[in-house]
């Protein structure tokens, strides 16, 4: 490939970099009181948390064009009262890719989460440790592999995540063409030895993220 040729990885990278973040902020943050506590609702709220996992990317796409695009209401927000403009700009593809990278991070979260005994728990909280310096030096560490494994399966994703992002972010070489949309254009344009080399690429990448978080998931005895 040429240099032009890599505009694609370095922009999948930043979306896949920011997006992952993002999920595991957010993802790690949600799952906690999911794993330790009961409330009305849990089930379905998990199930909408859960969606954009089944959920179409167009039908995902067209969400978030309501929801963020310059005719909403929070749209038109964003770009008065902070100069964010989500539609066809790299931020909007780093929206779409946050949000069908997130339920990997929760669920692996959560159950990571589920998994931490509780005795370990209940004996830093008697040596004196705050619930604070339970999560961080015992909860946390326990979990972390998991939670790591969630974090490498949403970085997959979000690098290679195409419909959503095409909805709201476009597909502008060099502003929001990420690699999955290089490969699409690539094949629309006959370039057979671009699309083989993209391809290639990606597939490498994902392989790799794949085998680290099956080692990750292993249990070692």
């Amino acid at each position: 490939m040429d240099g032009a040729d890599w505009t694609p990885l370095w922009l999948s990278l930043k979306v896949a970099g920011f997006a992952t973040l993002f999920a595991v902020l957010l993802g790690v943050a949600i799952a906690l009181p999911f794993a330790r506590r009961r409330f009305f609702g849990r089930d379905t709220l998990d199930a909408i948390l859960t969606l954009p996992m089944v959920m179409p990317p167009t039908v995902l796409g067209y969400y978030l064009i309501v929801a963020f695009g310059r005719q909403s209401w929070l749209g038109a927000w964003l770009e008065e009262q902070l100069g964010l403009r989500l539609m066809f700009t790299w931020q909007g593809a780093v929206l779409a890719a946050t949000i069908v990278a997130f339920p990997l991070v929760f669920k692996s979260a959560r159950a990571a989460f589920e998994g931490v005994e509780r005795t370990l728990e209940n004996a830093a909280r008697t040596l004196g440790d705050t619930e604070a310096r339970v999560f961080f030096r015992v909860t946390l560490p326990v979990a972390m592999r998991g939670i790591v494994a969630g974090t490498l399966l949403a970085f997959a994703r979000a690098l290679g995540e195409f419909g959503a992002t095409l909805m709201i972010a476009g597909n502008l070489p060099g502003r929001t063409q990420t690699l999955s949309m290089a490969v699409y254009d690539a094949v629309q344009a006959g370039d057979q030895a671009r699309a083989n080399a993209l391809v290639l690429l990606i597939s490498v990448v994902c392989i790799a993220v794949l085998v680290t978080s099956a080692r990750l998931l292993t249990p070692r005895y």
